[in-house]
């Protein structure tokens, strides 16, 4: 997905102010805290009261592999790598799109995913870059679709949001012409809608990583190495399956 980076020098001075807790000392503790957004369906959302989604059950199924418990803190998309490098948790997993401008603040995981931000409209609506001019784009504020959809040429209006559901509600009240977002979020409001949204075309395509506080490279050799294992003994391709019907891991 997703997402730009805030701002980068709030991000380094908070980064040097504290120190993260180490994969020992989390290791120590039994209990490694992780953060999302818990509104970005199907990665990371809430049903009810309860926490799920595909990152969510990727990361729980990381900490069972490392032999440890989970406490989930969520947090609005914006706030969540100022709480990292806050040390208010050990990592985040919420659909971050590797970017050289966020790596500069944080240190990213091996891709847990690869996907692309996608325009999404009503049937008959935009399909691809071309047809956005002269048109009203929503987005979620903050985020790398908003950057993007801002380098198309001849876009009336660039719309943000405070979630991507704002966004998607904007498009389905007549308030914006597509909806730009992850493509399989696409995909399954799609799905959902039956027959009220297409979607189009991608307007760029990204890596998706978890992100730890700078320098925090114990903990960083401890996520990778899980994640190669839940890929390598299938794990990965299960978890994909049952929410995309597809292994969703980079090529």
């Amino acid at each position: 997905m997703k997402r730009t980076v805030l701002a980068l020098a709030t991000l380094s001075l908070l980064a040097s102010a504290a120190q993260a807790r180490t994969w020992d000392q989390i290791k120590a503790a039994g209990t490694i805290k992780i953060a999302t957004e818990g509104a970005f369906k199907p990665f990371n959302y809430f049903e009810g009261k309860k926490l799920t989604g595909f990152e969510v059950d990727l990361a729980n199924a990381i900490a069972k592999q490392l032999g440890l418990k989970v406490e989930w803190i969520t947090q609005p998309f914006d706030n969540l790598l100022i709480g990292l490098n806050q040390d208010r948790y050990d990592f985040v997993i919420a659909s971050h799109g590797i970017t050289p401008e966020r790596a500069k603040a944080v240190d990213f995981s091996d891709p847990h995913y690869c996907t692309g931000g996608a325009i999404v409209s009503k049937p008959g609506g935009p399909k691809n870059a071309a047809d956005l001019a002269g048109k009203v784009v929503a987005v979620q504020v903050g985020t790398t679709y908003l950057d993007n959809v801002k380098k198309v040429n001849g876009v009336k209006d660039v719309k943000t949001f405070p979630k991507d559901t704002d966004a998607e509600a904007a498009l389905m009240a007549g308030r914006a012409d597509a909806w730009v977002s992850d493509k399989f979020l696409g995909l399954d409001a799609v799905k959902t809608m039956k027959g009220k949204l297409v979607q189009g075309d991608l307007l760029f395509q990204e890596k998706i990583a978890m992100a730890v506080k700078k320098g925090n490279l114990g903990l960083l050799k401890e996520l990778n190495a899980t994640l190669s294992q839940l890929e390598a003994n299938g794990s990965y391709a299960k978890l994909s399956n049952q929410y995309f019907g597809q292994d969703i891991r980079c090529r």
